[in-house]
């Protein structure tokens, strides 16, 4: 075990390094290519139109530095692997019954996030903003349809673990449930995506936490794989945190809450994702109340949805929100991680 958490260490450290590496180079490329954030305008939202207006214009599609660092590393250490010593097998990751299909699916979400990120740039789309609401959904629900079949069919999974309880066998209940969870996972990275270094440092402690619970479960190359998202995230970070250089776009956004929503199914952690992701959480409830209390009440709730906005709208700093919903995510993502090791030992 000890040489199994070098080997996330190492892993860890070694994303960070390349994701810091590849930055400028990304940015560059970004900036030549003139690919910048738009701002939507509605009348539905003057609000966050308003507060967002001077960030138009800054680049955007950053997230490709975290899913591009780990895809080569994955693809790098199992090719030395071939050609040189046993070493590189030993950083590699790829395993077929733990790190495949998370890899796929950020591939995936990775691949249609980008696309909507190049409709956004050229202008396509609702108010010129590349895929509507309702597209998005519906690329969300097909690939956690994908991961269910996968899931349920392919693998015969079918049992949750219920914490102080034990795994509970749950028939075909798993499907919509595992639907449930990389949906939710999805819309609420996108919609917590709005302030610098907001869902960065979200998702880094989610995927930390993670990466923590799959090594515990015995896990490793999952746990290095979600080691090297969060030493990507990191790195990314240093160029996100206000004011950002640039935005992560939905090729980030999209993939990190896709990948998150199936390392939960993968790690059977799904009763502690609210704790690791509270303020992915908190942010898609905003919304969906805001929603209803408009079509039902014709009033609002909050005077800008995600909530973040709302604090926004009260006149927080936009650092300040950030640095606040931290704090939040850090002791929530704490007290998830104590939560599972006392159920844990309870059942022994």
């Amino acid at each position: 075990m000890m040489l199994e958490s070098v080997k996330v260490i190492i892993v860890t450290i070694a994303a960070f390094l390349l994701a810091m590496g590849i930055s400028a180079p990304v940015l560059r490329i970004i900036r030549k290519l003139n690919i910048k954030k738009q701002i939507r305008t509605s009348e539905s939202a003057p609000i966050f139109s308003k507060l967002h207006k001077n960030k138009e214009g800054t680049p955007t599609m950053g997230g490709i530095i975290v899913w591009a660092t780990v895809l080569i590393m994955a693809g790098l250490f199992a090719v030395l692997h071939v050609f040189f010593d046993s070493f590189w097998g030993y950083l590699s990751f790829l395993n077929r019954s733990e790190t495949f299909l998370p890899l796929a699916a950020l591939i995936l979400a990775a691949g249609i996030g980008l696309i909507d990120d190049l409709l956004g740039v050229l202008h396509i789309g609702p108010h010129g903003g590349g895929l509507s609401v309702r597209h998005k959904i519906a690329v969300y629900l097909f690939i956690s349809l994908i991961g269910a079949w996968w899931f349920a069919v392919k693998l015969q999974w079918n049992t949750l673990y219920i914490p102080f309880v034990g795994y509970y066998h749950v028939g075909w209940w798993y499907i919509p449930i595992f639907i449930f969870i990389v949906f939710a996972s999805a819309f609420s990275a996108n919609e917590t995506d709005g302030l610098d270094g907001l869902l960065g440092g979200v998702s880094l402690f989610a995927f930390g936490a993670l990466s923590v619970i799959a090594f515990s479960r015995g896990m490793y190359d999952l746990s290095a794989m979600t080691g090297a998202i969060s030493g990507a995230l990191l790195a990314f970070l240093w160029n996100n945190i206000y004011p950002a250089k640039f935005f992560m776009g939905d090729t980030g956004s999209m993939s990190l809450g896709i990948t998150l929503g199936v390392v939960t199914m993968l790690t059977n952690s799904v009763f502690f994702l609210p704790f690791f992701g509270v303020i992915l959480v908190v942010e898609s409830l905003s919304v969906l109340i805001q929603v209803f209390s408009k079509k039902v009440f014709k009033k609002k709730v909050f005077l800008s949805a995600p909530i973040h906005h709302h604090f926004e709208a009260l006149g927080w700093p936009e650092s300040q929100v950030t640095m606040r919903f931290w704090i939040i995510s850090i002791v929530s993502t704490g007290l998830g991680l104590v939560l599972y090791f006392l159920s844990t030992i309870y059942l022994r």
